[in-house]
């Protein structure tokens, strides 16, 4: 039986930019390596800090330092590529529903701060058409399970 081959990300993270991470400035706003992987939305000047489900994807944490500057946690993220995640259903009702290839994609069920992820994170099929959405994120592959169903995983890229 031949082998299937599916879109992957490929690493390593070159494209990586160094921003400012977390709600505030402070010791009970800063990030640690638990927060790798997550999804990310702008939240202010140089600033990223976790998104909310059904938020627009920004980019990805790929790195977070362990000092602070101004008080501010630093680390990298991504603002495109390909990312492996865990489908989520759909943005109205998350936990239910199915997502195609092609589907357009927003923030699923989050892992809570401090937490670090147990998986891929979770994305959602946007119910927003492709054209409203201003971060576009779209399913290339549905992985080896070929479904979409919720709790399976699969890759999205960002389209431009």
């Amino acid at each position: 039986m031949a082998k299937a081959h599916f879109i992957t990300p490929t690493g390593p993270i070159e494209d990586a930019i160094t921003v400012r991470l977390g709600a505030g400035s402070g010791a009970s706003n800063n990030f640690d390596d638990k927060e790798v992987g997550k999804p990310v939305k702008l939240v202010a000047e140089s600033r990223y800090d976790l998104t909310a489900a059904g938020n627009e994807i920004e980019g990805f944490i790929t790195s977070v330092e362990l000092a602070t500057s101004a008080g501010f946690s630093i680390g990298g993220i991504i603002q495109e590529d390909r990312v492996f995640v865990t489908f989520d259903g759909l943005q109205a009702t998350p936990g239910t529903g199915v997502v195609a290839i092609g589907d357009y994609v927003v923030s699923g069920t989050p892992v809570a701060k401090g937490t670090a992820l147990s998986g891929f994170p979770k994305v959602c099929k946007a119910t927003a058409a492709g054209n409203t959405l201003n971060f576009k994120w779209r399913v290339e592959s549905l992985g080896s399970a070929g479904t979409g169903a919720v709790g399976t995983t699969g890759v999205i890229a960002r389209v431009s």
